[in-house]
């Protein structure tokens, strides 16, 4: 489904704050794969996704995309299938336009025919926006008028994954896109995510802080380091590691410990009694 290969990237190149982003990075992800990863602060998790979606081309390598090379596809067009949540609630809508308005420009924008955006949303397209609404129960199918600037943030980030998943996109990258809400909330959108990537058997890769959320959502675990993937488990393996058991394999594959407050602090969390 998605190919990195040989992938480098370098920001600032020959100043003083020059900086490896990615480093040679080589990596496959199958059809149907939920794929959580994890890793420091700086470790190239974010912008391994904005080398997916196109928001830079890369310095070396390639990018494959269901046997499309699309390393040179400007980010517009890649848009049109690959769905991408941020961790601010803010990112992904038009916060002065209604919710039924940012529906129907994430559904045309996704729209596979080339005359997508001189088309019009049908009456049947809008009651399929108000049933997908309905399954959020926080009563936006009623508010479908009202500006999506006044929803609260666990609200638009559940607006969002909906705008990204209206049209099936070929991948789905989630980019900590729970860690700027209150935990139920967080939950509740968490939740929602497994449902539909289970539903549409969507490929997906998530970036979280939550060590025990990287080895329970999905079928795969990767952790980077410096640019670089330096430890990929699934199958029985990844189900048999504890979340003590993960960072011991990540100092093996780094040569150093992980050094993430955010992380180690959600890992103290979950030994408390």
């Amino acid at each position: 489904m998605l190919e990195l290969i040989d992938v480098s990237k370098t920001f600032n190149r020959g100043t003083v704050n020059e900086r490896v982003a990615l480093n040679h990075l080589n990596l496959k992800v199958e059809d149907g794969d939920f794929v959580t990863m994890i890793g420091s602060n700086g470790a190239g998790k974010s912008t391994t996704f904005n080398a997916i979606c196109g928001n830079f081309y890369v310095d070396e390598g390639f990018v494959e995309l269901d046997g499309e090379d699309i390393t040179f596809v400007p980010e517009h067009k890649r848009a049109k299938y690959i769905g991408h949540l941020f961790q601010d609630p803010m990112k992904g809508t038009a916060p002065h336009m209604t919710i039924e308005e940012n529906l129907a420009i994430a559904y045309l924008r996704a729209s596979r025919g080339q005359n997508a955006f001189l088309s019009r949303v049908s009456k049947k397209d809008k009651e399929r926006f108000r049933e997908a609404l309905s399954r959020l129960n926080m009563g936006l199918e009623d508010r479908m008028k009202n500006p999506v600037g006044l929803l609260s943030g666990g609200q638009r980030q559940a607006l969002t994954l909906l705008m990204a998943t209206l049209v099936t996109p070929k991948i789905l990258l989630l980019d900590e896109h729970t860690a700027a809400l209150d935990p139920q909330t967080a939950e509740k959108v968490l939740s929602l995510t497994k449902e539909i990537v289970e539903e549409r058997s969507i490929t997906c890769m998530m970036v979280t802080h939550n060590m025990n959320q990287a080895l329970e959502v999905g079928n795969r675990t990767l952790m980077m380091n410096d640019g670089k993937i330096v430890l990929d488990i699934k199958g029985e393996e990844r189900s048999s590691l504890s979340v003590q058991m993960l960072l011991e394999k990540f100092a093996v594959g780094a040569g150093e410990e992980l050094d993430n407050d955010r992380i180690l602090l959600s890992t103290a969390k979950e030994k408390r009694p």
